[in-house]
C-alpha cells in the first residue's frame, strides 16, 4: 500500500502527480444574477445575409425555452422559422442571470422582443450594419405579446431533431482530441465532515488497462471532504481503478446532527423558543384547535436523467469548459477564483442539460475536470456517477410542519404553520457555516419560507420557521419550499373543510380572496366533475378524490384534482389527474402543459415514492433503486387545462407543485379515513 505524499512520477505504467490549485477565498463565490434588459437583449440576437441568430440567454435543460424565445424573435423579427437559427450561451457575452425560478419567459421574452422590434426597423429603413437605435414600445404595441401567428402555437421543438438522432447537444456528448476520462473520489462520509485520502494501492490500479494517473491533489474540496482523483484513456476503466485503488480514509466525525428527523422536529424546536423568522405575523388566540397536524416530508433527490459533466481544456493559460450548468457565469466566477485567473482567461460554453429542476446552479464536475486537466495536460472529461450525485450534491431539504386551525362558522378564524428545516437559498453547498450563522440572524431563507404564506383569509394567522445546517447538503429543488409547504396547508385546509361541514372546493373558494386563484379551482371542478356521481369502486378498492390549489410567487395559479384507488393492503394508485393552470399569456401550449405535467409527477413522487436514505449522516443511495422515482406505470391520464389569458407571460416551470401532492393527499385522505402525515406515504398506514 503506498502512504499519502506529495510527489509527481512516471513510468510505464502511468502516472501519479500534485498540482498546486491556489484555495479559494474565504469568503465564497457569490451568484451575480442582474436582470436582462432591452440594452443586453442586443447581445441575444443578430443578422447576417438575411438569417438571425439568437444566441439563447438562458439554460435549455428540457423546458424547450429554446423554443419559445425563438417563437418571440420570429414573430417580432417578421421572419420564418427557418431564418432563425438558436445558439446555447457562451460567457464571451454579456452576463445573463442564472436558469432559475421559473423566470426565462416572463422576464426575457420582453426585452427579445424589444430588441428584435427594433432590429426589424432598422432593416426596414435599409440598415445593414452598426449599432440599432432603440424606440422603447409599450408591450401592447410588441407583436409576441399578441395571440396569433406563433404566438399560442406549438412548432417543431429546437434541437427535437438533434435529440433523436443523437447529436453532441449535452456536455457528456463532447469529444476532444486526446481527450481523457476522470472522476474525483471522496469518503463515504457525510460531505460536512473533514475527509481526506490516507492510503491507496497504486500498484493494483496501474495493472487496470486504461489507467492513465492518480491526481493527489485534485482541487477544491466539496464541503469539507477532499479527493483523490483518477484519469483513464476510456471511461469504463474508471470503477475499476476505483476498486482496485481501495481507498483507506481519513474521516474527522461523527456528525453532531447525524440523526436528521432529531434535528429537525418541529415540536421540539417548538418546546425550546419561538420560531425566529416571521412569514405571517398574526396572533392567533389561545385555546384549543380544532385542526392539529404533524407532518413530516423527507429530504429528496433531484433526480435528473443525466449526472452531471463537464469537459475542460487548458490552453496557454487559458481554461475552457463545456458543461451542463444553470449558471455558466457562476462557474467562470467560481473557476477565476480558483485557479486565480482572470474571468477574461476562463471560457464556460453552456450545454444541453438532461434535467437540473435546482440542482445544476453550483461548480462541481467542472472544478473538478478543470483540475485534472491542468494536472494531466489533455483535456479531460468528468461524469459523475448516480450515487455520486446522491451523495455530493444537495438536495431538498427535509421539513417537519405542525399545522394547527380554529374555525368558527364555517370559517378560519386562527392559524398556526411552524416548520423546520434546513437551509435552501444559503445552502450549506456553497456558505460556509460562518456565514450562515450570520444570514441565518439577518436573512432567514426565502427558499424554505417560499410557499408558507397560504393564498387563502384565514383570519389570525401566524407562520414562522427555523433552519439547521445539516450533514448532508440542502439546497434548490423545483419549486424551493412551495411544495412541501404546499402539501402541509392543504392538508390543513381539507381538515378544516371537514371540520365545518363543508364541501372542499367551495371552502376553499370561501377562503379565496384571489379572482385568479378562483377562477383555476372553479374551472378544475367544471373539469373534473366535482360533485358529480361517485364510480362504483372495484371489489377490495377504496376509491377518493381530492383538491387543492396554490399561487406560484403570487403571479401564476394552479389547481388540481386527483381520483385514487386504495388496496386492501394499503397500496395507493393514482388514476386520473385534472389541473387547471393560469400563467398568464401561453407562447407555446404544449410546454406549458409538459411543465404541468411534470410538476404533477414531481408532487406523485412527494406523495408516494420520494425519499433519500441516509445513514450516519451520509446518503447511502447508490441508484434508483435506493432512492425510486415515478415510473410510468405510476403516472395515469392528465388533463391539463390551460387558461386563455391575456397577462403578460409568467411562470410556468414551478407552479403545478402547489397543488399537485395536496390533491393526492386528500384523494388518499377520501378513500381510507386516515390523514397521511409522514411521506412517502406507507401501505401499512392505510392497509385494511
Amino acid at each position: 500500500m503506498m502512504r499519502r505524499r506529495a510527489f509527481l512520477a512516471a513510468s510505464a505504467g502511468g502516472l501519479v502527480a500534485l498540482i498546486g490549485v491556489a484555495a479559494c477565498s474565504r469568503i465564497p463565490v457569490i451568484p451575480r444574477r442582474p436582470d436582462p434588459d432591452v440594452s443586453t437583449a442586443f447581445g441575444w440576437i443578430a443578422h447576417r445575409d438575411g438569417r438571425f441568430t439568437l444566441t439563447l440567454p438562458r439554460a435549455e435543460m428540457g423546458q424547450n425555452i429554446a423554443t419559445a424565445l425563438k417563437q418571440v424573435a420570429c414573430t417580432e423579427l417578421g421572419a420564418e422559422w427557418d431564418q432563425v437559427e438558436v445558439v446555447l450561451h457562451a460567457t464571451d457575452m454579456p452576463r445573463v442571470k442564472a436558469t432559475v425560478g421559473s423566470e426565462s419567459v416572463m422576464l426575457f421574452a420582453e426585452p427579445l422582443a424589444q430588441a428584435c422590434a427594433a432590429l426589424r426597423d432598422a432593416l426596414a429603413a435599409g440598415q445593414k450594419a452598426g449599432q440599432v437605435r432603440v424606440r422603447a414600445r409599450s408591450v401592447s404595441e410588441l407583436r409576441a405579446f399578441r395571440s396569433g401567428g406563433l404566438i399560442g402555437v406549438s412548432p417543431e421543438i429546437v434541437h427535437a431533431r438533434g435529440i433523436v438522432t443523437g447529436a453532441p447537444l449535452f456536455a457528456a456528448d463532447i469529444r476532444l482530441p486526446g481527450m481523457l476520462y476522470g472522476r474525483v473520489l471522496r469518503a463515504p462520509a457525510s460531505v460536512e465532515l473533514q475527509s481526506r485520502p490516507l492510503r491507496w494501492d497504486l500498484d493494483a490500479a496501474r495493472a487496470v488497462p486504461g489507467f492513465v494517473a492518480v491526481i493527489e491533489d485534485c482541487g477544491l474540496p466539496i464541503g469539507r471532504a477532499q479527493g483523490l482523483g483518477i484519469v483513464a484513456a476510456r471511461p469504463g476503466a474508471l470503477d475499476a481503478i476505483a476498486d482496485a485503488l481501495q481507498v483507506a480514509w481519513d474521516v474527522v466525525g461523527p456528525h453532531t446532527r447525524s440523526d436528521i428527523a432529531r434535528a429537525i422536529d418541529v415540536d421540539a424546536r417548538l418546546g425550546a423558543s419561538a420560531l425566529p423568522h416571521k412569514v405571517l405575523n398574526g396572533s392567533p388566540e389561545a385555546g384549543p384547535w380544532d385542526v392539529d397536524l404533524r407532518l413530516d416530508i423527507p429530504m429528496a433527490a433531484h433526480g435528473p436523467i443525466e449526472p452531471r459533466a463537464a469537459v475542460a481544456l487548458w490552453r496557454e493559460g487559458a481554461l475552457q469548459v463545456w458543461a451542463g450548468t444553470q449558471d455558466a457565469f457562476y462557474i467562470r466566477d467560481f473557476l477565476a477564483d480558483a485557479f486565480r485567473l482572470s474571468a477574461g482567461a476562463v471560457t464556460v460554453q453552456s450545454c444541453r442539460i438532461g434535467g437540473a429542476f435546482g440542482g445544476k446552479t453550483i461548480c462541481t464536475v467542472e472544478a473538478e475536470a478543470a483540475a485534472l486537466t491542468r494536472a494531466t495536460g489533455s483535456p479531460v472529461k468528468v461524469q459523475w456517477t448516480r450515487a455520486q450525485e446522491f451523495a455530493l450534491g444537495f438536495h431538498r431539504p427535509p421539513s417537519s410542519h405542525r399545522v394547527r386551525a380554529r374555525i368558527a362558522q364555517g370559517r378560519i378564524t386562527d392559524w398556526d404553520h411552524a416548520q423546520m428545516s434546513a437551509h435552501i437559498l444559503f445552502t450549506a453547498a456553497v456558505v460556509p457555516s460562518w456565514m450562515q450563522r450570520g444570514t441565518d440572524v439577518f436573512a432567514g431563507d426565502g427558499g424554505v419560507a417560499r410557499g408558507m404564506a397560504a393564498p387563502y383569509v384565514l383570519g389570525r394567522a401566524r407562520a414562522a420557521y427555523d433552519m439547521v445546517r445539516l450533514p448532508v447538503h440542502t439546497g434548490p429543488w423545483r419549486g424551493l419550499g412551495a411544495g412541501p409547504n404546499a402539501l402541509a396547508i392543504e392538508s390543513a385546509i381539507e381538515e378544516a373543510a371537514r371540520v365545518a361541514g363543508a364541501d372542499p372546493l367551495a371552502f376553499r373558494l370561501a377562503h379565496v380572496a384571489d379572482p385568479l386563484l378562483a377562477a383555476v379551482l372553479e374551472r378544475v371542478g367544471e373539469i373534473a366533475a366535482w360533485g358529480g356521481p361517485s364510480a362504483s369502486p372495484a371489489r377490495g378498492l377504496r376509491l377518493g378524490r381530492g383538491i387543492a390549489c396554490g399561487s406560484y410567487k403570487d403571479t401564476s395559479h394552479a389547481a388540481a384534482v386527483a381520483d385514487v384507488a386504495v388496496d386492501a393492503r394499503g397500496r395507493v394508485q393514482l388514476t386520473r389527474l385534472w389541473c387547471v393552470h393560469d400563467c398568464g399569456l401561453v407562447i407555446n401550449p404544449d410546454q406549458v402543459r409538459a411543465q404541468c405535467e411534470g410538476n404533477l409527477v414531481w408532487s406523485l413522487g412527494m406523495v408516494l415514492t420520494d425519499d433519500l436514505p441516509t445513514e450516519a449522516g451520509h446518503v447511502t443511495a447508490q441508484t434508483f433503486a435506493d432512492a425510486p422515482i415515478p415510473r410510468m406505470t405510476d403516472v395515469p391520464p392528465i388533463t391539463v387545462d390551460l387558461i386563455q389569458s391575456d397577462r403578460p407571460p409568467q411562470g410556468a416551470g414551478e407552479t403545478a407543485m402547489v397543488a399537485g401532492s395536496g390533491a393526492i393527499a386528500n384523494a388518499i385522505r377520501a378513500a381510507t379515513g386516515h390523514r397521511a402525515v409522514r411521506f412517502p406515504v406507507r401501505p401499512e398506514d392505510f392497509a385494511t
